[in-house]
């Protein structure tokens, strides 16, 4: 039988305790889920690809069947390099579910193989995005509930 692979992306710019809940839900359900940093090279993130990288794999590394890797491109044309059959998106409230339905539609008109799967953020972790937990750690907030303690290791490490 054919290894059922799924791709779950994402900026990861910290990577949240609301996404490390979709990766690990995730990977009970597909034999092996590829976490994958998107680069753009017009964003300007915190953390370096490689820092990402680092947090990501700490992080999940307890998940026999979850790798972590970074790619650029679209994240259609990285899931069919890879022979992923499953896109892993997260959604925390309806205005995500309007974006990512619309890029559903569009990557299901380039590669019909590939199927997307939404799975809705734990209740505990719907408001937490990234970009909060940078901002409450800029300002020397704890951050503590919201990511992992490697990631706000590295958070004071970025603040001081």
């Amino acid at each position: 039988m054919k290894e059922t692979v799924a791709v779950y992306a994402g900026s990861f710019d910290p990577v949240t305790n609301g996404h490390l809940d979709v990766v690990a839900r995730a990977s009970k359900l597909f034999d092996r889920v590829v976490v994958a940093i998107g680069i753009h090279p017009t964003r300007k993130p915190l953390f370096s690809t490689d820092e990402r990288l680092g947090l990501l794999r700490e992080t999940t590394s307890h998940l026999d069947n979850v790798e972590v890797d970074a790619f650029e491109g679209l994240l259609i044309h990285y899931c069919q390099r890879i022979g992923g059959r499953a896109l892993i998106r997260g959604l925390r409230h309806a205005m995500d579910f309007e974006y990512e339905l619309q890029i559903a539609q569009a990557n299901a008109d380039m590669a019909p193989e590939v199927e997307t799967l939404f799975l809705p953020t734990a209740l505990a972790w719907g408001h937490i995005t990234a970009s909060l937990v940078r901002e409450i750690a800029s300002h020397g907030g704890d951050v503590s509930k919201y990511a992992p303690s490697a990631v706000c290791k590295a958070l004071q490490g970025k603040f001081g």
